[in-house]
């Protein structure tokens, strides 16, 4: 339940810094005479594989958040079926 209670907070914080990453580039690129909006492609392909080494502590907060959201909805999902089917609970 931990790593659930902060996963909003988390991917808000992920999300947030792959944009500003983006802009960052863009703003680079842009200063050196490259127009905006290849800049701004440029700057999207760039980013990707750049906050995966840049911000690798949140990626794995978050995908750990992704990964135990998926489990308890799995879970419930089976709870629910077994409702369904007429399946005691144990």
């Amino acid at each position: 339940m931990a790593v659930e209670a902060h996963f909003g907070r988390d991917l808000a914080l992920y999300t947030a810094a792959r944009i500003a990453l983006v802009a960052v580039v863009t703003v680079i690129l842009v200063l050196v005479k490259i127009p905006l909006l290849v800049g701004l492609a440029v700057a999207v392909v760039v980013a990707f594989p750049l906050s995966l080494v840049l911000f690798r502590g949140l990626n794995q907060r978050v995908t750990a958040g992704m990964a135990e959201r998926n489990e308890s909805r799995r879970a419930e999902r089976e709870r629910l079926r077994a409702e369904l089917r007429g399946d005691k609970e144990s």
